[in-house]
């Protein structure tokens, strides 16, 4: 059958392995027989090889597990080789009437009394002197001797089978007809030749059919063959495929064209049969499938091992007592985790699952206890997926709610549920719950930590967390400096000698084996007093194999010297190179390999191939495959030695013992055959020699080179359009990387925009940033580090939108397109791909066209997500290089901000976090709660050191200004608030004293002056009181004297100074201090925060949209610039520099803002907040922190940053006023700190060109692209027109009314119409074409509104009519020639813009409650009604048409960009933009839109014509709707109501349609 092999392996297969592939299968076949010579196929240890790889595929194969190709031969009947004692006397009873006959077999076989009971063995060919040719041959004898046993009744039929059954019966019986599966797992495809009896005698038939040694036919064989097929064809016809073939001469010919085609259609008949097995399996597992068939899996898994590793268990039971007792006491108190550690091979594995057994007999019945045998699964080998699977099985058994996904999506968020889920099991009094994670050392994330950020230190009553690791690893050091309890650590030591030898008996018992008296003698001398199950189980590994007249060696006396041994061991039984290429693939490997891709690489390695094929010839001349029964015998030989592990679908192969995998990197893996290795996996997964590739060898028979198929698997990065190549996106970065292959690793990973992609997708960004964290630190490349950089920047819209194709392209392109010219190997090259990839889209896209998100290499070094309610209080541990954050609802996470990662999540406070203070040299924080509690941690182990309770009656009307001072020296901590003053000592918590305050007149402002032994109050009234800081004595008390009739609003203390500076409802700033007080300054408003840095050298007021700052002097501070620094709303907060020369403010309008003090107040940088109002800024060494009440994520910036290379610089736009000319080149806004002129902005230079003076602060800008003319709308009313492409004269549009400030303004489509808005006044001007620049003719028209309230936007028509909105909602079109205005009813909220389409048939409206409105401008009636609402923000900023008006851009207050149709009002794309975009200018594309960040959004929108292709949009968006409601549709049911109603009247029916629902097209 060596045709029909080959047939099927260069056609069948490669198609059937496609086919298994996009369902997320993998296809191996075992054909053990496939290019071993035939005395190996045919031979008595590859038949058993045989039968039991065909009892594991039946076990673990989806669809077809067993295939036979049947033809005219029976095959040999081989020799048994174990022959059990009874059944041996049986037989040598029916020979001792042939004593030759008894001497052959008394000759091949020798009694084994090691066995139990006592069995015959075979002994090999070698060992046997050839018998006499006139010797009848062996088999034939036992077959007779059998035969007259089962007459007699002394053996079983079952028995007699052995001496008489050839190997493929063998095979179909066990694969087809004992089968439970029957045909749906196996197919027998049968050679049937015609008239093959008439030509049976011929040469050529001979050959086709069995023979006897002499070359005559074998007719007892060919009847045994006609019964195998009978049977077949009796009970399993399903299964039986025909093939009838004519007789020939010539019939294995591969000329012959009967059978070529018969190849031809055995190929296609086995790939139908297969995938339809495949299918109908798949079929039966879709409709079993169970919603959490992962976890369930993961559940068994664990189990399963759990078994096998306490199958047989000897000692440490005093132990396991000793930890029973310590879980019986610690379940009813908080106590800490058990650490388990010792040396590898200790028994710890073990000894962690007997404990699992026997949890409910120590803590009850129904205790939940989860154990997991971390690196074992997929599930296991990092923190994120371990603490997932735990979180969810926990939610299971306790019945609570399963984590949601936007937890899933983010580690630090796991993390967290995983702390709080274990408080809620305690909390709720469940039954008691125990976690065993054994052989933590073997998770990814831990082994390379400096933390085990996940660890919760401190366990709650009924829940315990047990731990395994290595006594020589590093995450034991770690553990022991997170965990400082000593009890918590318990040694697993050796077993004693008796138990040593107890532990062999048992595993020797196990195995039906025993030990002669002498080879017992040898065992424990080769183990004095060894104690080490690891050692033990080698030694056992190699007894179990001595049969009783075995004479054995002395065993190695150590487990590295008996771990060589094993390697020695191999190298003789399978041939060093082979060994050792095996042993080093399977340990370079990442997380292990499967068979199929072992067996696979294995055939890509020429020097193993040249070694197998150096005393035969492959059998094809066509490919070239390593010979699968080589493998499964060498594996067989590991036996324990190799451990699966479920992974990405796979069950993959690794070496099960730390110190076999030491001894292989040792033995193999040194020098240059590390790299070789690495480099042949990178060459398998990256697909390099398959798809028919061909590879070049020279085998030693041959002499040639060779270019032979080595048919493995392809490698493509998705097997299907949802399948994707784990196995590749898992290990071909590895190794590549550990390969030396830099550039490679550049190109078709890091750089590589469709692995990015995939990457991403199917493992989340966290594992595609895993990737680059393991290569960035090996590779001197900054464009690797820019492109990990603009991955982590992706994060919030991954968060927002979900992973998907087009977040990703967007983010990847508008982050890195600034330096795709500079950047052009890796970064250019990625850009073309996004670009290609969104040119073949069949959606409707928003394509960037230039970058406009914030670029990698800036500022931003982090955003931290994780805490679910608002930052309330934040503070640093810059010695430790921590951050500490507490939250609304009384949770604190303190984060690693190097690795982003949570260090501890620290419960205990039930309310709001007020402040926290961190001391100590950044190892402890004191917090302070609206609990009223005080809580000392240590930030280093995560524990609660010390409860400090605030016993006095709560007051709801206490004020809020709460503040902590620790004084390190006396060891107190000072409590402040508007009632009292609480001193506790940090050592006894209890309270040293305290200072009460007036209900009737609270204080507003305190400061501990420690240092001088004093504690100053300012009170509501103004009355500042002095005490005594170590005493609480009152010292002094008076008046202010600097202030009257305000009150305190905030206040700072100067430390080096002994004073106070206070805050003023009215604006003033008073420096107070003993005996005295001293107005500094009256400011324009009230006070609303005062800072001061370090060194108290500068003071920031902050007041309104104003920063003032002031210098330290002699007499207090002065001013330090005549300017202030201003915002666009209300600064919330401040922070200076670590030099004093930056300060950093945050307005409500979440824009940071970083100015240079050295520069006289230049602002050097505009960055994006959290999304929410910034309250709170702090900053630790270089790096500040920004956060907000009403957020739950903060960024992490660092002041030194400097992007390299830098991208063209962010315009410094805060008004949300800039205009564009000359197609995007130049950008014009008001001046930053001088709204009196207009900054001019060259955008490719990325610096300013040049500004415009306009006298009056800018209230609005207008740029005539066609007639280069730039319209400013001043405050004063005035619009000045700039020509901008001269010096010429400016124009001066005065106003209508003196000092009515220009509201907005807009240029018809044809720039030939301007309208200024007022309050409620409108002009109209004509502008036509002049020289040397358009002259302004008029007002042609004003009109005024007649309206309370006042314009918000405005647009007018070339016809001069104008469409404007009002505050309250109301909309208007007005005919200015027929002086009639038409109301167009739909806002109920501020019409946010207006704008005609470039035909000016229709209209669009956009308005606060997020509602966009389409306009028949002809009909003077609406269209459409689009209401768009996302959970994170409503609103509508601008809108525009495209240039064919068949589609509308809008920006929203969400950050989001959206287009639809002006067809039917059907949402076609939505892009997150990470900032607000207050303009949308169309181009002949898609548009044109300044940002809140400072960057151009230049995009293309393409869509395609067929809407068929049309994916919904909002697909991933999170609580997000799009509402379309048809007026037309309205209109027609009122009018239709009306004819019915004849009494009704035309004004009552106009009347009622407005309240009308129309229909509604919801999509989600």
């Amino acid at each position: 059958m060596d045709a029909e092999r080959e047939a099927l392996q260069c056609s069948a297969y490669p198609e059937v392995q496609s086919f298994c592939g996009k369902h997320g299968l993998t296809f191996e076949v075992v054909d053990l027989r496939w290019g071993v010579p035939n005395t190996q196929a045919t031979d008595h240890l590859t038949t058993e090889l045989c039968l039991e790889e065909l009892e594991r595929c039946q076990k673990t194969s989806i669809g077809p597990a067993f295939v036979a190709l049947l033809g005219d031969q029976y095959g040999p009947c081989l020799v048994p080789q174990r022959i059990e004692e009874k059944e041996w006397e049986a037989l040598r009873a029916q020979l001792t009437s042939r004593p030759r006959d008894l001497e052959l077999v008394a000759r091949h076989f020798r009694r084994d009394d090691n066995a139990i009971p006592p069995t015959y063995v075979l002994q090999p060919p070698g060992s046997v002197e050839a018998p006499g040719p006139e010797e009848a041959t062996l088999t034939s004898v036992l077959r007779g001797g059998a035969q007259e046993a089962w007459r007699l009744g002394l053996i079983s039929q079952e028995q007699w089978k052995c001496y008489n059954r050839s190997v493929i019966e063998w095979e179909i019986e066990q694969g087809l007809l004992s089968s439970a599966q029957g045909d749906q797992g196996a197919t027998i495809f049968l050679r049937d030749v015609q008239d093959l009896s008439k030509h049976i005698l011929d040469d050529c038939s001979l050959k086709m059919v069995d023979r006897l040694a002499d070359g005559c036919l074998d007719t007892g064989a060919q009847t045994l063959l006609s019964g195998l097929k009978e049977r077949i064809l009796e009970t399993q016809p399903g299964a039986l495929k025909s093939h009838r073939l004519p007789w020939s001469r010539d019939l294995v010919n591969p000329k012959n064209k009967a059978h070529a085609r018969y190849l031809k259609e055995l190929s296609e008949q086995f790939v139908a049969r297969t995938n339809h097995q495949v299918l109908e399996q798949l079929r039966e597992l879709e409709s079993a499938r169970q919603e959490l068939g992962w976890l369930y899996q993961e559940i068994r898994h664990h189990l399963w091992r759990s078994t096998e590793s306490t199958r047989i268990f000897c000692g440490h039971q005093e132990l396991l007592a000793q930890l029973g007792q310590r879980l019986r006491q610690d379940d009813s108190r908080p106590h800490t985790p058990l650490v388990l550690f010792g040396p590898p091979g200790i028994g710890k594995t073990s000894l962690m699952c007997k404990l699992a057994e026997q949890v409910p007999r120590l803590l009850g019945h129904k205790t939940v206890a989860v154990l997991r045998l971390l690196g074992t699964s997929k599930m296991s080998l990092d923190a994120r997926s371990l603490l997932r699977s735990v979180s969810f099985q926990v939610c299971l058994a306790y019945g609570l709610p399963l984590p949601p996904t936007q937890v899933l999506e983010v580690h630090a968020r796991v993390g967290h549920f995983f702390h709080t889920l274990l408080h809620t099991v305690s909390w709720r009094n469940f039954e008691s719950l125990v976690l065993l994670l054994d052989s933590v050392d073997d998770l990814d994330s831990t082994r390379h930590s400096r933390r085990v950020s996940w660890l919760p230190l401190r366990c709650p009553p009924k829940v315990h967390l047990i731990l395994s690791t290595c006594s020589s690893q590093q995450v034991l050091h770690t553990l022991q400096q997170t965990l400082k309890d000593p009890s918590a650590y318990w040694e697993v030591k050796a077993l004693s000698g008796c138990q040593g030898q107890e532990y062999i008996q048992l595993l020797l018992a196990a195995e039906r084996r025993t030990l002669s008296p002498a080879q017992r003698d040898v065992l424990w001398a080769s183990l004095p007093e060894c104690g080490h199950p690891g050692r033990l189980r080698l030694a056992f590994e190699e007894a179990r194999k001595w049969a009783s007249f075995t004479v054995p060696v002395p065993l190695a006396t150590t487990a590295e010297e008996a771990t060589h041994q094993l390697c020695i061991r191999l190298e003789e039984t399978h041939g060093q190179l082979l060994v050792a290429h095996v042993l080093g693939y399977i340990v370079s490997s990442r997380y292990g390999l499967s068979e199929a891709e072992l067996k696979d690489v294995l055939s890509l390695d020429d020097e193993v191939l040249q070694v197998v094929y150096r005393d035969w010839t492959p059998p094809s001349k066509e490919l070239l495959r390593f010979p699968p029964l080589l493998w499964v015998r060498l594996r067989r030989d590991l036996g324990h030695c190799l451990t699966r592990r479920p992974v990405d679908g796979c069950t993959l192969l690794a070496i099960a013992h730390r110190q076999l995998s030491k001894v292989i990197r040792v033995r193999y893996l040194s020098g240059p055959e590390r790299s070789k290795r690495h480099g042949v996996l990178a060459e398998f997964f990256s697909g390099a020699w398959s798809q028919g590739t061909k590879k070049l060898i020279t085998l030693p028979l041959v002499g040639k080179p060779l270019n032979l198929d080595r048919k493995v698997a392809p490698q493509p990065l998705w097997f299907s359009g949802t399948v994707a190549n784990r196995r590749k996106l898992t290990e071909l970065p590895f190794h590549l990387l550990h390969a030396g292959r830099m550039e490679e690793l550049k190109q078709e990973v890091l750089g590589n925009m469709s692995w990015i992609s995939c990457r991403s997708i199917s493992g989340g960004i966290e594992d595609l940033l895993d990737d680059f964290d393991m290569c960035a630190p090996h590779m001197d490349s900054p464009e690797v580090d820019l492109i990990r950089e603009a991955l982590q920047l992706c994060r919030p819209a991954v968060e927002l939108r979900g992973m998907e194709n087009s977040v990703l392209y967007t983010e990847i392109l508008a982050r890195l397109l600034y330096f795709a010219t500079s950047h052009p190997a890796m970064i250019g090259q990625l850009c073309q791909q996004a670009q290609s990839w969104f040119r073949a889209c069949p959606h409707p896209m928003l394509v960037p066209l230039a970058g406009f998100l914030q670029p990698p290499g800036g500022r931003l070094r982090a955003t931290l997500t994780g805490c679910h309610k608002g930052i309330t209080a934040v503070a640093w541990s810059l010695e430790e290089k921590l951050l500490v954050v507490g939250t609304q609802d009384g949770v604190m996470v303190v984060w690693d901000v190097e690795e982003q990662q949570v260090v501890h999540v620290l419960t205990g406070h039930t309310a709001e976090v007020r402040c926290i203070q961190v001391f100590a040299q950044g190892t402890l924080a004191v917090s302070a709660s609206k609990d009223r509690t005080l809580r000392l941690w240590n930030l280093l182990s995560g524990q609660e050191k010390v409860i400090i309770l605030d016993r006095g009656s709560p007051n709801p009307t206490e004020p809020q200004s709460w503040d902590l001072h620790v004084d390190e020296i006396k060891k107190v901590v000072y409590l402040t608030s508007g009632a009292k003053i609480n001193v506790w000592s940090l050592e006894t918590a209890k309270l040293v004293f305290c200072v009460p305050g007036d209900a009737s007149d609270p204080w507003a402002c305190v400061a501990v002056l420690a240092a001088q032994g004093m504690l100053l109050t300012v009170s509501k009234g103004g009355q500042v009181s002095q005490w005594d800081s170590a005493t609480g004595k009152l010292q002094e008390r008076r008046q202010l004297s600097s202030i009257q009739e305000e009150m305190p609003t905030c206040a700072v203390s100067i430390q080096t100074r002994a004073k106070l500076v206070a805050g003023f409802s009215s604006g003033s700033i008073s420096l107070v201090s003993s005996g005295e007080d001293r107005l500094l300054e009256k400011l324009p408003e009230a006070v609303g925060f005062l800072v001061v840095s370090a060194d108290d050298s500068v003071l920031a007021a902050g007041f309104g949209r104003s920063v003032r700052i002031f210098l330290a002097d002699s007499q207090g501070f002065h001013r330090f610039m005549a300017t202030d620094l201003e915002h666009e709303d209300v600064v919330e907060t401040a922070v200076l520099g670590p030099e004093n020369n930056v300060i950093i403010t945050g307005s409500r309008d979440a824009l940071i803002q970083v100015w240079s003090l050295s520069e006289q107040g230049a602002l050097l940088d505009v960055l994006e907040g959290v999304g929410a109002p910034a309250s709170l800024l702090v900053r630790g060494g270089t790096l500040v922190v920004s956060a907000s009440c009403k957020s739950s994520s903060l960024k992490v910036w660092d002041l030194r940053s400097t992007q390299k290379p830098r991208s063209p610089a962010p315009f410094l736009d805060r008004t949300g006023l800039a205009a564009v000319s000359h197609h995007g080149s130049y950008i014009y806004f008001p001046k930053v700190g001088d709204k009196n002129k207009v900054t001019i902005w060259d955008l490719a230079e990325g610096e300013e060109q040049d500004s415009l003076d306009t006298s009056n602060e800018v209230r609005c800008l207008e740029v005539a692209e066609q007639a280069k003319l730039l319209f400013t709308g001043l405050v004063s009313g005035i619009v000045l027109v700039f020509p901008l492409n001269s010096r010429q004269d400016v124009l001066c549009i005065p106003p209508p009314e003196a000092r009515k400030a220009v509201n907005c303004m807009s240029l018809s489509k044809s720039e030939d119409r301007l309208a200024i808005a007022y309050d409620n006044i409108v002009l109209v001007l004509d502008i036509s074409p002049g020289d040397p620049c358009p002259a302004i003719e008029g007002p042609t028209y004003t009109f005024y509104t007649q309206l309370p309230e006042t314009i918000a936007s405005v647009a007018v028509l070339a016809d001069y009519r104008v469409l404007y909105g009002m505050t309250d909602g109301g909309l208007f079109l007005y005919d200015c020639p027929r002086s009639k205005v038409f109301p167009l009813e739909a806002h109920r909220s501020r019409v946010s813009c207006v704008e005609v389409s470039h035909g000016e048939r229709l209209a669009v409206s956009g308005a606060e409650d997020a509602l966009l409105c389409l306009w028949d401008l002809q009909a003077c009636r609406g269209m459409f009604e689009m209401s768009y609402e996302s959970s994170y923000c409503r609103g509508v900023r601008c809108a525009c048409f495209s240039k064919d008006d068949k589609y509308v851009f809008a920006g929203m207050k969400d950050r989001s960009i959206i287009a639809w149709s002006a067809l039917d009002g059907t949402l076609l794309a939505v892009q997150f933009v990470h900032a607000v975009v207050s303009r949308i200018i169309p181009t002949s594309n898609g548009f044109m839109a300044p940002t809140s960040h400072g960057y151009l959004i230049r995009e293309r929108f393409q869509c395609p014509s067929a809407r068929a292709s049309q994916q919904d949009p909002l697909r991933n968006f999170k609580k997000a709707v799009w509402l379309v409601k048809t007026r037309r549709r309205e209109e027609q049911v009122a009018a239709a109501e009306a004819s019915q109603d004849t009494g009704s009247v035309a004004e009552e029916g106009k009347e009622s349609k407005s309240n009308k629902r129309s229909q509604v097209c919801l999509i989600l």
